[in-house]
């Protein structure tokens, strides 16, 4: 280890690169091109031509849900039974809305539940009401595709 860094470093002018430093990243950088060249340029283009595109590679594992909003429209519920009113929370005049994330399957079937936010003692209600719904299929590029969904259920006391 040296006991002071110097103020100059002397590089002689005639020192070529080492070989590796032209050959490219071994491995690849974060999005990089698929089989690209090594020590080639970045953007892709070189004199005006653009670097073909890398081929698309489709997942074949399980297809993870996609989030309602945007192009991806909410399913549409065919089946699914009414929240029991709890009898200590319509003692206690307890109303409100319960809101659960749902993870609905490509088959419309309801496979996850979870509490966002409602009164505990109307959140196990509303989740097994949910968790008994059927809807139909999410059609995403011609596949039918799980789905993540916010779920408001609604208790009102009479």
């Amino acid at each position: 280890m040296p006991s002071l860094v110097p103020k100059t470093v002397a590089i002689p002018s005639d020192a070529a690169p080492p070989e590796e430093a032209l050959m490219g990243m071994t491995g690849g950088v974060p999005g990089g091109i698929v089989a690209g060249q090594p020590g080639g340029v970045l953007g892709g283009m070189m004199n005006g031509i653009v670097a073909p595109a890398a081929p698309s590679f489709v997942s074949e594992g399980p297809r993870q849900p996609v989030r309602v909003g945007g192009n991806v429209k909410p399913p549409r519920l065919l089946s699914g039974p009414a929240p029991i009113y709890p009898i200590l929370a319509k003692q206690s005049r307890i109303q409100g809305i319960v809101v659960i994330e749902a993870i609905i399957d490509e088959h419309g079937n309801v496979i996850e539940v979870r509490a966002i936010s409602g009164h505990p003692l109307l959140v196990p209600a509303a989740m097994k009401a949910v968790s008994q719904r059927k809807y139909e299929p999410t059609i995403l590029d011609g596949q039918a595709t799980p789905v993540n969904l916010r779920v408001e259920v609604t208790f009102h006391a009479n």
